[in-house]
């Protein structure tokens, strides 16, 4: 099976992020052989109770085979830690995310990105400001991040792509839960010239609480945050 496939069977259980992950590499070797391991093993590379039970449910009820093959139905890449395409700022941050869901495409070039974001209520002057930076990035040939929300990120989005650039959206939702649903179309021209990323697994609805979050990502990806 699959080594990707395991990533994203802890990826789904609750408790586990980047610092059990790596104490369950580090422990076991591989993830292939945390996830089969006895709960006792578990215990032993540091979980608690919880999670380990967490663990257990998962392995009864998730079929990782069935889970791989609709991420592999609805194009949706996977990239871990010990992939080389992951991207090389993201990992320098504090907890990055163990496993990243990608449509599109993550490309070198991108380490070159700075991040616009704001409000969701632009002003006529917020507007302005994003669209000439936007372009001006765009044009120079750097990557415009962004999280696809409304106002300034939609702004920032679309004024790349119609400046020829790339552009990347950061997702607090699962890749193929647009949010909001209005945007879906922009996401689609978004995958032709550029990605939309998530640590959050395929069928993640948006949740208030996921945003926060998934904002350590558009800054890890990025040289620079722009807040309009």
């Amino acid at each position: 099976m699959n080594d990707k496939r395991y990533w994203i069977g802890f990826n789904l259980i609750k408790g586990i992020g980047a610092v059990r992950m790596q104490a369950l590499i580090h422990h076991f070797g591989d993830l292939e052989d945390a996830w089969n391991a006895k709960p006792a093993e578990l215990s032993q590379a540091g979980l608690g109770l919880k999670v380990i039970e967490r663990i257990v449910q998962a392995r009864e009820q998730v079929d990782l085979e069935k889970v791989w093959k609709k991420i592999e139905s609805q194009n949706i890449h996977i990239l871990t830690w010990e992939d080389e395409s992951y991207p090389q700022r993201l990992k320098e941050i504090d907890q990055p995310p163990p496993v990243l869901y990608l449509r599109g495409d993550y490309l070198p070039d991108d380490l070159f990105a700075v991040a616009i974001v704001g409000t969701r209520r632009a002003t006529p002057y917020g507007r302005q400001i994003t669209e000439e930076l936007a372009s001006f990035l765009a044009a120079h040939g750097i990557t415009v991040v962004s999280g696809l929300a409304r106002g300034i990120d939609a702004i920032a989005h679309q004024t790349a792509l119609k400046a020829g650039g790339r552009t990347i959206g950061v997702l607090g939702s699962g890749v193929d839960k647009i949010y909001p649903p209005e945007h879906r179309a922009l996401a689609d021209k978004m995958i032709e010239s550029g990605a939309i990323v998530s640590d959050y697994a395929p069928g993640t609805p948006p949740d208030a609480t996921n945003f926060p979050p998934r904002n350590r990502i558009i800054s890890g990806l990025s040289l620079a945050v722009v807040v309009i």
